[in-house]
């Protein structure tokens, strides 16, 4: 395993030595509380000119194929109720996802001008042992047992286990079909807020304690508290459609949802946080 910093001027020429394959799925995200005064300028240093760096030198040692992990983020943040497809218009719409579709253009204009083929996979919320940010937090939630104002939350939302999203990485760098291509990728089971909360507590072994409460009020409370960007994640819709990659590469998930909540609970009580 090689671990460098991913910048413009990162230097990859002897980890790239014989190497026929690069996964790419390092990045700047996670960051919860930002204190850059331009975010944009931040992330596109890691996530699209040091993507740009790794690529073009990548093809300059003769690498064969580069499987590029970007986010469901450039298709949108809301679906409503028509899944997001491989052919939708990009709308991203943070700094974070617009460095993720800026890196998925170079990565297409650096593999029309080399021999080195680029696979891309676009991904909805990513869960499984280890897990940062968003789902961490609903996983000490819900082991706490505290009472959330959920359920009359109506909307879908699609999520992929780390081992699917692993599967399919794997299937994009070695299938002959996907060279050229852009994927989405899901667990297949798109579930609601309080489902999935539910979901998660029975994996943990605890009750899942939901309440009702109207989601407009929930959407006023967001814009009067400057947390709209958080209650439209709770409250809306963001599914993808993830037939392309089922039906050109004969990919299916090897694990239901069910199968990798547990394993996410299980390495999560085994971490014993506090």
């Amino acid at each position: 395993m090689v671990c460098k910093p991913l910048g413009p001027q990162s230097s990859w020429t002897s980890a790239l030595n014989g190497i026929d394959t690069v996964f790419h799925l390092a990045a700047r995200v996670h960051i919860m509380r930002e204190i850059a005064s331009n975010p944009l300028d931040e992330f596109r240093k890691v996530n699209t000119f040091g993507t740009k760096t790794l690529a073009v030198q990548a093809a300059a040692a003769g690498v064969k194929r580069f499987v590029f992990m970007s986010t469901i983020g450039v298709n949108g943040d809301n679906s409503g109720d028509i899944p997001y497809t491989e052919i939708g218009q990009p709308q991203p719409h943070n700094p974070y996802s617009v460095s993720k579709y800026e890196a998925e253009q170079i990565l297409r204009k650096i593999s029309a001008e080399t021999d080195m083929e680029i696979v891309i996979l676009r991904a909805p919320l990513v869960y499984g042992p280890g897990n940062p940010g968003n789902f961490l937090s609903l996983l000490h939630i819900a082991a706490k047992r505290v009472p959330l104002p959920f359920a009359s939350i109506e909307n879908k939302r699609s999520l992929i286990y780390v081992g699917n999203l692993i599967d399919a990485l794997a299937t994009c760098a070695t299938h002959p079909a996907a060279a050229g291509q852009t994927y989405l990728v899901s667990d297949g089971e798109d579930v609601s807020t309080p489902e999935l909360i539910r979901r998660t507590a029975s994996a943990l072994g605890v009750p899942a304690r939901l309440i009702p409460y109207p989601p407009s009020l929930m959407r006023i409370a967001g814009k009067l508290t400057g947390k709209s960007a958080a209650v439209n994640r709770l409250t809306g819709s963001l599914t993808v459609d993830s037939s392309k990659i089922r039906r050109e590469l004969g990919w299916k998930p090897p694990f239901t949802m069910e199968e990798g909540l547990r394993e996410t609970a299980r390495w999560y009580k085994e971490a014993d946080f506090k």
